[in-house]
């Protein structure tokens, strides 16, 4: 099972790097978030905002798919926008 805490700094740094190398903003929303939902977790983890009592955690049924969605759409989004342009830049030399 994935661990979310190690996995949402990991998804965190990448979008932080990808805002670092495209400048767009974007990824820096993107990494944003996902470190405010490991500080979340991390939250949840140490029972701060949790007394113990959450096993059954009905706000990752809307938190972590639309967290996944996003980064999805975004990445998808900047692949076929690299697509894109460099068929435009074999098209035109």
């Amino acid at each position: 099972m994935i661990q979310p805490i190690p996995f949402a700094l990991l998804l965190g740094a990448a979008m932080a790097l990808a805002w670092r190398v495209s400048g767009k903003r974007r990824f820096l929303v993107l990494a944003s978030i996902w470190l405010s939902y490991a500080v979340y977790e991390y939250l949840m983890y140490v029972r701060v905002l949790c007394s113990g009592e959450c096993n059954i955690r009905v706000d990752l049924l809307l938190i972590y798919p639309a967290l996944l969605g996003s980064t999805l759409w975004v990445g998808l989004a900047a692949v076929i926008r690299a697509i894109k342009r460099s068929r435009n830049a074999a098209s035109d030399a």
